[in-house]
């Protein structure tokens, strides 16, 4: 069953998603062909999956889409309205968000209570980068017209600055966990064990 929101949680998702809308105060830089901007927003995705995990951080990311959705301008650059997630070049990229926000809290899970540095980047390279460019580099191509290939070529330009708030992310999220353990549920296996005489006992 489904565990219910504390009021702490509720309070998490709201904070992750001001973060996430505050990223894109500073506005975007738009390079390449195909016009899909270059945005701190996606730091803001990876830090709430690396830090909340995959339920709260797919929330903080939904409710923050949702309400750009709904025409608030709280995408990079002020915009908003559902343009940007029909027919916009980087429509792909924000459902990229909840893929990647949902891949990197599972993932990141399974690493704590440690949260070892190199397998924490490989997680949060796998989400925030490998998982938002599967659906973001198709749509652009759907979008602009482009061959698959062509989109792929113009994403690389999103590689360092990515890079760069994997690692920043992950340095970020270490000293958070230390400092505030059990944000993040531990993925923990049951043990089974077989007695002498058959009965099963659960660990």
């Amino acid at each position: 069953m489904t565990a219910r929101l504390s009021v702490r949680d509720l309070a998490q998702i709201a904070i992750f998603a001001a973060l996430i809308a505050a990223l894109g105060f500073p506005g975007a830089i738009a390079l390449g062909a195909s016009t899909v901007p270059i945005t701190f927003q996606t730091l803001g995705v990876m830090l709430a999956g690396a830090i909340l995990g995959a339920r709260k951080g797919f929330l903080a990311v939904l409710l923050l889409l949702a309400l750009a959705a709904a025409g608030l301008p709280l995408l990079s650059g002020g915009r908003g309205g559902l343009v940007w997630f029909t027919t916009s070049p980087s429509a792909g990229y924000l459902y990229g968000w909840l893929l990647g926000v949902v891949v990197i809290g599972l993932l990141t899970s399974l690493l704590l209570p440690r949260y070892p540095f190199w397998p924490a980047l490989g997680a949060t390279v796998l989400g925030g980068i490998v998982a938002v460019y599967l659906i973001g580099v198709p749509v652009t191509a759907i979008n602009l017209g482009l061959p698959l290939w062509a989109a792929l070529v113009d994403a690389a330009k999103f590689l360092p600055g990515d890079l760069v708030k994997v690692v920043v992310t992950v340095l970020v999220a270490k000293q958070v966990h230390r400092a505030y353990p059990g944000l993040i549920p531990l993925r923990r296996k049951s043990v089974s064990t077989e007695p002498v005489d058959g009965s099963r006992v659960q660990a």
